[in-house]
């Protein structure tokens, strides 16, 4: 898929600010990128309805992260921040491969640097994955081949997340003496605290069955050539829902996990649905929902 021109940025619901940061990582040129950041590394390309991809793009190294490419990811992720009505965000990585993990050269690097050092080079990674998990729109991790550490960690930040069977997984930072830090918030969250300490305390690579098993992934593709039809019908029930509430869901969600059922909690959550209900969105629901008809963000013809 080629690069988004300036007439698929503008067919897109969101608005000026929104769309002007998404240039900023389509068209680097038209502003000053982050100082690490590599457009090279990762690639996005949208559709004119609200779809948008994001692929690692570093095949030579089976899609490994280091520094730069960290930097790429989350400048990708940060333009996302707020654009509720981009509807879906598809990540992947290049060459059939997801990621292999940290890249081993900067794994080489690391270990000359001070503690000092490499917690801010953590916290750049820690800053992406933050970033990816807190994007309004669905994002749905499409994973081939393998995905490993930090990889897999891309995985559970992730709302959703499919896999073509035979993909290797592993959390294998234990055998390097390291542990897996800044994605166990994520992976936690996915699999649970049980499962994560087996996974992570082990070592042990798994597959994609598995993996849907601990409830990392949610679907396993009998092979590579089942991506595009998954992504089509993902993509047309999306189109049925507000792209506004997409996000205030997840935002809800966000919100309530963890937290006491008390009197402060049932106060936000009616503040929320009253917010929902007088909304330009609901209302719009409401009234094509008792009209019998569809509402205008699920019209085919959206030109």
């Amino acid at each position: 898929m080629s690069q988004p021109t300036e007439a698929d940025l503008n067919a897109l619901d969101i608005t000026p600010a929104e769309a002007a940061r998404i240039n900023a990582i389509a068209h680097p040129l038209l502003t000053d990128p982050a100082p690490d950041a590599n457009d090279d590394l990762v690639q996005i390309d949208s559709t004119a309805d609200g779809i948008v991809f994001i692929t690692i793009n570093r095949p030579a190294r089976r899609n490994a992260f280091d520094a730069p490419t960290v930097a790429a990811l989350y400048e990708a992720f940060e333009t996302l921040q707020g654009a509720d009505h981009v509807r879906v965000v598809f990540i992947r990585g290049a060459a059939g491969t997801f990621s292999a993990g940290a890249d081993l050269a900067w794994m080489a690097d690391a270990i000359r640097w001070s503690e000092s050092d490499n917690r801010d080079d953590a916290m750049g990674l820690a800053r992406m994955l933050k970033a990816l998990h807190e994007i309004p729109a669905l994002t749905v991790a499409i994973v081939e081949g393998a995905a490993m550490g930090g990889g897999a960690g891309i995985v559970a930040a992730c709302d959703r997340a499919v896999a073509v069977k035979g993909t290797r997984f592993a959390f294998s930072e234990v055998k390097l003496g390291l542990i897996p830090a800044t994605i166990a918030p994520y992976v936690v969250e996915a699999v649970g605290t049980r499962t994560a300490r087996a996974l992570f305390m082990t070592a042990d690579p798994f597959d994609a069955d598995a993996a849907m098993g601990f409830g990392l992934v949610d679907h396993v593709l009998d092979s590579a050539d089942q991506i595009d039809g998954f992504i089509t019908a993902l993509v047309d029930r999306m189109k049925l829902c507000a792209p506004g509430a997409v996000g205030d869901a997840k935002r809800l969600v966000h919100h309530v996990a963890g937290h006491r059922i008390d009197h402060a909690l049932m106060e936000e959550t009616a503040k929320r649905i009253a917010r929902a209900r007088a909304s330009s969105e609901g209302q719009e629901g409401v009234r094509a929902f008792l009209d019998k008809r569809k509402p205008r963000w699920a019209e085919q013809d959206r030109g």
